[in-house]
């Protein structure tokens, strides 16, 4: 609620009477607070008070100019100007008394069929503007139980709430402000058993303002003085299941952007169902599916939440399709030419420097290094003549002081040199070249020359069948023509397929120790996929307060469908040493009428909860609340409407 301010400009006020004389100074403490610059005397705590005398005076002029000051004042923050000007608050309740009892009348008489007279508008704006100022007491001011306890207080309020039609647009803002002058108060008022069908009830009338009203401010006005006069204790055998307010709430409800109205609607529901033979019945309300609905749609709508993601795969090795092979070294001609044309035994301490290099844990057999050895220059033995296998093997020791000659023993005794390796080089991969029974032919520049050339050599063989000799390929003897075939498998395309954008240019390994390329491609393990994320929603702030009005209503709902007091174990002589429940004589004998709910009709109730949590079920798991305790309530909640 706010400080209520005067729609019109002119004001009449005036600074001094002619030939009137100043009144005594009064102690500091006497005198009301100014902030409006205005002379002190006019507002000085004395029971001849100019305001005070101007409002009780009815001359137009007169009021018009003790109103205009009284609003600027309390505007500026003096709200306990009746406690320092003796007799305000009486002066304030005139016009507005007048306006309940006979003023609403003759305006209503009039206005059917013409406009408001000058004089009775006048009287009107007098008994609106009062009304705001003895608000604005209300709010601002500390001493409610003073206008609380004020014989006209009450007089005032339930004969506006029983008297003005809140159809009437001329009387909604006094209605307005008569109800929030009462929110002040409703919090403390009880109301007497005696009056309860009386107009003294304010409950009947709020109940019938927000069922009818169409304006806005009027029914959040109500609302909220209906929630803090149902609060109270003392008043909660007003509640009922037909009240009108419910129906009203219950069509507001769905109104998520009003969050003032939503507010004001879903308290007066969680008041409605905090009663337990409330909830009972309210569970066999027509509409009760629809509300649960709405109640967690409104968590739903609330919620603020942010994307996580979670790598949950862990570190991925991969290697660039384009993979480098690492072959044995091979001679160069310039390097092959430079050793013929060395004398033995330089020569071959040449070549192994060149073929050959220290590894620990490295080992060739003595045949091996003959053979190389051999074979690289036995086409020449016309002109260099060889030197024997003892002396080549006595010579590695020479070249590689870490490497040496042994004899292994066994069943079969095996001659090796260990500490040393064939020399290794990374050669990258060509597309066009030949790997037939290690053919040294350059790589071709198309895939049709590569194909031709390997047509040579399957011509070149005397049989009729024929084994693919590419490389490592483990192809048995075909046919010819079924070689010629086969052999376009080994040929790469000339264009190769375009790769997609988001394709990445390296190949996944299984493991980080996994060898690439491997002998059969197709037999390599099922790599793992390059990411593994995990994304999911996760609250980033507290639910506000009708997201938690919300859950409230909705757990009430589920513990009146799910938990039966007729299942609780009593605390009898068949239950001895056991919790349950204690039924006093007092419990026995007070009984409220509207807990005599019949068994069946509580079963019935109890079951179409259950069928609209259940309906509601799959709504109700995307809800995801910060509060790790709510967020336990709506995981019990899910869990029950799936299990029972």
């Amino acid at each position: 609620m706010s400080v209520y301010t005067p729609a019109r400009t002119n004001a009449y006020y005036r600074t001094s009477y002619a030939g009137a004389a100043a009144p005594a100074q009064q102690p500091q403490n006497q005198r009301v607070p100014l902030n409006d610059n205005h002379e002190r005397w006019y507002v000085e705590g004395l029971p001849n008070n100019r305001m005070i005398l101007s409002l009780q005076s009815g001359i137009k002029e007169e009021v018009n100019w003790a109103l205009e000051r009284l609003i600027r004042l309390s505007m500026n923050g003096d709200a306990d100007l009746h406690k320092l000007l003796p007799g305000l608050v009486d002066a304030l309740f005139e016009w507005p008394q007048w306006y309940v009892a006979e003023g609403h009348r003759d305006i209503e008489e009039v206005q059917s069929l013409f406009a408001v007279p000058v004089e009775l508008a006048a009287k009107r704006r007098h008994a609106l503007e009062s009304l705001s100022l003895l608000r604005n007491i209300a709010v601002q001011g500390g001493s409610i139980q003073d206008l609380q306890a004020h014989p006209r207080s009450t007089a005032l309020v339930f004969n506006a709430l029983n008297n003005l039609n809140p159809d009437q647009d001329g009387h909604v803002e006094f209605l307005l402000n008569v109800i929030e002058f009462f929110q002040c108060m409703a919090a403390r008022h009880a109301i007497q058993p005696h009056l309860i069908q009386t107009m003294w009830n304010p409950v009947l009338p709020l109940s019938r303002i927000v069922a009818i009203s169409s304006d806005r401010s009027l029914i959040v006005a109500a609302l909220t003085a209906l929630n803090l006069v149902l609060s109270h204790p003392p008043n909660t055998s007003q509640l009922s299941p037909v009240s009108p307010a419910l129906g009203a709430a219950i069509r507001y409800l769905p109104l998520f952007v009003d969050k003032p109205l939503l507010d004001a609607c879903l308290n007066y529901l969680y008041i409605h169902l905090s009663h337990p033979a409330m909830a009972k019945l309210f569970l066999l309300h027509p509409d009760m599916p629809s509300v649960l609905r709405l109640l967690v749609s409104i968590l739903l709508a609330e919620q603020v939440e942010e994307n996580v993601v979670l790598d949950i795969l862990g570190p991925v090795h991969t290697v660039p399709m384009a993979t480098a092979v690492v072959r044995p070294y091979e001679l160069t001609k310039e390097e092959l030419d430079a050793l013929l044309s060395q004398p033995e035994p330089q020569r071959c301490s040449d070549w192994m420097k060149l073929m050959f290099a220290v590894k620990a844990d490295g080992e060739l057999t003595q045949v091996e290094f003959w053979n190389l050895y051999r074979n690289t220059f036995a086409p020449y033995i016309q002109q260099f003549p060889l030197l024997a296998a003892s002396d080549v093997i006595k010579n590695v020791t020479a070249v590689f002081p870490s490497a040496q000659a042994m004899v292994l023993p066994g069943d079969v005794q095996k001659f090796v040199v260990r500490g040393v390796d064939r020399r290794r080089v990374a050669v990258q991969t060509e597309r066009f070249k030949c790997l037939w029974d290690k053919c040294a032919t350059p790589a071709f520049e198309a895939p049709g020359e590569l194909f031709d050339h390997i047509l040579e050599h399957i011509a070149s063989s005397e049989s009729t069948d024929c084994a693919c000799l590419w490389s490592t390929c483990p192809q048995t003897a075909i046919p010819k023509a079924a070689l010629r075939q086969h052999v376009l498998t080994h040929i790469s395309s000339l264009h190769p397929p375009v790769m997609d954008a988001t394709q990445d240019s390296n190949i996944t390994l299984p493991s980080q120790d996994s060898p690439y390329p491997i002998n059969d491609p197709t037999s390599r393990p099922f790599p793992p996929p390059r990411t593994l994320n995990l994304t999911f929603k996760q609250p980033t702030v507290d639910p506000p307060s009708t997201s938690l009005t919300a859950l409230l209503c909705i757990r009430i709902l589920f513990r009146g469908s799910f938990t039966s007091s007729e299942e609780a174990p009593r605390a009898d002589a068949d239950h001895f040493g056991f919790p349950g429940l204690v039924e006093s004589a007092e419990d026995q004998q007070e009984v409220d009428p509207r807990d005599e709910m019949s068994a069946d009709k509580e079963r019935e109730g109890e079951m179409r909860g259950k069928r609209a949590f259940t309906g509601v079920r799959r709504l109700m798991e995307g809800v995801r609340l910060k509060d790790e305790t709510l967020n336990g309530w709506i995981a019990e909640m899910v869990d029950t409407a799936i299990y029972g």
